[in-house]
């Protein structure tokens, strides 16, 4: 039987166990794996009932435009919501977010407008305060509001929450959730809490974020605000959504350890999710000591990891925050002590460099005038010349020499220095800061990315 449309796809997503990353833990781990909904996100959910509120309350008349500040989901599930009745949608959203979001709202025919992060909320230039203002310039707009909105709870409420209650059978008994607005783990947890009070609700928090300690101390310490690179949760205010009471506990978890963890996930697990994902697992992690062994873990995954691979998923970007720990060419070298390097000279004779290939059982000789790096001399390219001319071996090195072999910053990463090893060209040369020259052959590249 078909479906009517795009919209009746949404939820009743899959849990699914979680197996070689979490076998440290003594528990049993299960993601509630929400990329497929439609729009790839678990705000699918929340856009469409609070659209539907909206009509039933007269916020919004056809042909009206939605408009709403958004991280890039809630505009996606917003966006297919408008695509199937009939509106317009016009985002806000900030730098922080991923060039990818932005692309894919503008794909399904929303207009996005860029606002700075590092801004306070009240900030005309804030992508609150954009949104806000558009609705009350747009005609026959609905401003959406999702921190605010109700809606996003009860959405929850209605489906996540029952969802894994049947899910588990019953047998959940704990919710982790990377929380921003609120309404995802507000409203699941407070439904799972009906079926069983003794289950706890654990939220995951920003570096950067107030929430945690809004959850611990009542107070709204702006002092705990500072700009992040995690996406898609923490917050600088509190959201009306947030029913405080549902909350167990509250960790919070790095920039660093939320993207290396999204990694793992989809390295060992298979599953390609978001940023938060990552940071809900790793969250799990941090307050393990808390866990049994009978115990059934219910981690929320909000989305999908296209979203990310101009971001976590792209190495440079990974390398140029910290974020991934890459061998470089000193760390190659570090092994060898004060070993020197063989090199040399353009006016010493072949014979001489045969020697020396064999009392060091080595293929690449650089040639070296000087502080000069001059040429280089190869095991391969010495074979073949003998076999032309044996007589060759009293010539000088300045006879058989071949190109230089490239040289390289000594912080230089072992994946960008592959690039420079080819067919012709079997070794890269940097200088420590004594001036000294070192040596990385394609087997050192080899051995390092075997390890």
């Amino acid at each position: 039987m078909w479906l009517n449309n795009i919209l009746e796809t949404i939820g009743d997503t899959p849990l699914i166990k979680l197996n070689k990353i979490t076998k440290q833990l003594p528990c049993t781990v299960l993601a509630k794996v929400e990329y497929f909904n439609p729009g790839n996100s678990i705000k699918d959910r929340m856009a469409l009932k609070m659209l539907e509120v909206a009509e039933k309350e007269g916020k919004i008349k056809p042909g009206g435009t939605i408009i709403e500040g958004t991280s890039g989901n809630t505009g996606m599930g917003l966006a297919l919501a408008a695509c199937v009745k009939g509106y317009k949608c016009i985002f806000t959203t900030t730098d922080k977010q991923s060039k990818e979001k932005a692309d894919i709202l503008k794909a399904v025919g929303a207009e996005v407008i860029v606002c700075p992060t590092n801004v306070e909320p009240e900030d005309p230039r804030s992508y609150y305060s954009v949104s806000k203002r558009l609705a009350t310039e747009v005609p026959n707009s609905w401003y959406v509001n999702q921190y605010d909105n109700l809606a996003n709870r009860q959405a929850h409420y209605e489906q996540t929450g029952p969802e894994i209650w049947e899910q588990t059978e019953g047998k959940v008994t704990h919710l982790v959730v990377a929380t921003g607005t609120g309404g995802t783990i507000v409203g699941t947890g407070k439904y799972l809490k009906e079926k069983n009070p003794d289950i706890k609700v654990w939220a995951i928090d920003s570096y950067g974020s107030l929430l945690k300690k809004y959850f611990e101390t009542g107070e709204l310490d702006q002092k705990e605000v500072y700009p992040y690179i995690s996406e898609g949760f923490g917050e600088d205010f509190v959201p009306e959504n947030y029913d405080m009471s549902v909350i167990d506990a509250f960790t919070k978890v790095t920039d660093k350890d939320g993207a290396i963890m999204a990694r793992r996930i989809a390295k060992e697990e298979g599953l390609f999710c978001g940023y938060s994902a990552g940071s809900c697992l790793q969250g799990v992690f941090n307050l393990k000591d808390q866990l049994k062994k009978d115990d059934v873990v219910v981690v929320i995954f909000h989305d999908h990891g296209s979203r990310y691979v101009g971001k976590i998923y792209n190495d440079e970007w990974m390398m140029e925050r910290g974020f991934l720990e890459v061998k470089t060419f000193k760390d190659l070298i570090s092994g060898r002590g004060t070993q020197k390097l063989v090199t040399v000279s353009s006016n010493q004779t072949v014979l001489e460099a045969i020697e020396l290939m064999k009392k060091y059982d080595i293929e690449h000789i650089p040639v070296i005038d000087g502080e000069n790096n001059v040429g280089s001399i190869s095991e391969s390219g010495l074979f073949n010349k003998i076999l032309n001319n044996a007589e060759i071996k009293s010539d000088l090195v300045n006879s058989v020499i071949e190109k230089p072999y490239p040289e390289v910053a000594f912080d230089t990463s072992v994946e960008r220095l592959s690039s420079f090893i080819t067919k012709e060209n079997g070794a890269v040369l940097s200088k420590d800061d004594s001036g000294l020259y070192h040596i990385v052959t394609k087997y050192d590249i080899i051995q390092s990315l075997s390890k």
